[in-house]
């Protein structure tokens, strides 16, 4: 028997809306589990239709596309979906639906094959020789650098360092830079809504410097608090970090007015753009802020690779994060001499083919525009929350949709009675729709709202609104189900 009125603890859930009354246990008798089954479907489109529709690199759609997607005759995502091999399979007897972007992104077959081409063509270690196969692959790896520095207007490609994921980059931060600038009583102001990547490693760097970490709480639209943030803001301030885009709530916050506030006092500013830069156009000198990061395989890119942007005089002055090779200049036996950024902070042989997958998917998305990606999301995002009101029972986290509030094309939801992971369960195993449930590395953020975990539906440009639609439909089939056994 499942318990669907409990967390993965025992601990019951919390009630969401007053207006319902106490409902008895739910109680699961039988439920037959299918196995997973992944026959591949073929794409509903001749390759010739794809190749005249959409050109790969920074070439722009063909007029005719474009014209027809500004009429409406296409949408993004039904124009880009035949890029994506993945999403043209079965799971479990039913269509795919990927719904789980915010956890990671799909791959379009241009950064498959260049992953390929790398192995197959040119596979050599980077900077450490002269022959033409690492001639080649360092070239195309300092290629990836500068097309991150130009998707994100850094001013130069040596402000971009080449991290495992946003995590390292963060930890990169913190130990360089906090270790070396934080002393006892130096503020750090957070919000309750950042990821766990964002909160331990400054919670280790407070431990070690005496710093202290102040967090700001939700307003009463269960967005960060910006007016408190600000308030907050002392000259006891030595670093603001916060995300810009949250991947529970979906809420964006203004980062270039916080960056206004902070350096008002002389602070710095980190930003975790996870969630933004592979949705909207982010623009690093035009935010002003000291450093941000972002991770790869949520922008359609490999996993294993992310990077950090930070301002040149700031790197100039900071220490290495990993010792070895790469990132030296010169090494004796009693001490050793450091590279300029970004090497400085590369050591080792890095994530090469991963880079240069990540080139790929930058050249990918520049090709669509951002511009055009984030406002076909924003649509999305709308159509997306507004069909989520019409399920019963639900509660949605984070702010309404209105002319003033821009949501970002995620929601994350729970269901009186209903476990979110028995929600996801279901999903997958009966309807072949894929979203997240949990505490998407934000326990802090649920413990404030007052539940354990909570499902997330999470969409992309090569998402559609059938893809909506068929959620909602699988999501009300999933709510009836259990309720079924009140």
């Amino acid at each position: 028997m499942v318990n669907t009125n409990t967390d993965k603890q025992g601990q019951p859930l919390t009630k969401f809306c007053s207006c319902i009354d106490e409902q008895k246990e739910p109680t699961m008798e039988g439920l037959v589990v299918k196995l997973p089954s992944f026959p591949f479907l073929s794409p509903n489109i001749s390759s010739s239709s794809s190749s005249s529709t959409f050109r790969l690199g920074f070439r722009r759609f063909s007029a005719s596309i474009s014209a027809a997607v500004n009429e409406g005759f296409v949408s993004l995502g039904q124009l880009t979906r035949p890029d994506f091999p993945i999403l043209h399979q079965e799971v479990n007897g039913s269509k795919l639906v990927y719904l789980d972007n915010a956890a990671t992104s799909q791959k379009p077959t241009a950064v498959l094959k260049s992953l390929l081409n790398y192995y197959e063509a040119y596979n050599s270690n980077v900077h450490r020789g002269i022959h033409y196969l690492s001639a080649k692959a360092t070239d195309e790896y300092e290629l990836a650098r500068k097309k991150v520095a130009a998707f994100i207007n850094a001013s130069d490609s040596a402000e971009i360092v080449f991290t495992r994921n946003a995590t390292e980059a963060i930890n990169l931060v913190a130990y360089s830079w906090g270790l070396s600038n934080l002393k006892p009583r130096d503020e750090i102001i957070l919000t309750i809504a950042e990821h766990h990547s964002a909160i331990v490693p400054w919670q280790i760097v407070a431990q070690k410097t005496g710093a202290i970490l102040k967090f700001v709480s939700l307003d009463e639209n269960e967005v960060p608090d910006v007016e408190k943030l600000r308030e907050m803001i002392s000259t006891s301030t030595k670093l603001v970090v916060v995300h810009h885009v949250s991947n529970v709530l979906g809420s964006v916050l203004p980062i270039e007015d916080i960056v206004i506030w902070a350096h008002a006092v002389g602070a710095k500013v980190l930003v975790d753009a996870c969630q933004s830069v592979p949705h909207m156009v982010v623009d690093v000198q035009g935010l002003d802020a000291d450093f941000l990061v972002a991770s790869s395989h949520k922008m359609c890119g490999p996993t294993g690779i992310g990077f950090l942007f930070g301002k040149s005089n700031l790197l100039l002055t900071m220490p290495p994060f990993l010792g070895g090779g790469e990132m030296i200049s010169d090494v004796f036996l009693d001490h050793s001499t450091y590279a300029e950024p970004p090497s400085r902070f590369e050591a080792g042989t890095p994530a090469i083919g991963e880079a240069i997958g990540l080139g790929a998917a930058i050249d990918y998305l520049s090709g669509i525009g951002m511009q055009k990606i984030h406002d076909y999301e924003m649509e999305l995002a709308n159509y997306l929350y507004e069909k989520l009101c019409s399920v019963p029972n639900i509660r949605i986290y984070g702010p309404k949709p209105s002319d003033d509030v821009h949501r970002a094309a995620l929601c994350s939801f729970n269901i009186e009675n209903i476990h979110p992971t028995d929600i996801a369960t279901f999903l997958d195993q009966q309807h072949g729709v894929a979203i997240r449930s949990g505490h998407h590395c934000a326990q802090p953020l649920h413990r404030h709202l007052g539940v354990n975990a909570s499902a997330r539906a999470s969409l992309h440009f090569y998402n559609t609104e059938e893809d909506v639609d068929n959620f909602i439909q699988s999501l009300k089939d999933t709510v009836s189900f259990f309720n079924s056994f009140k």
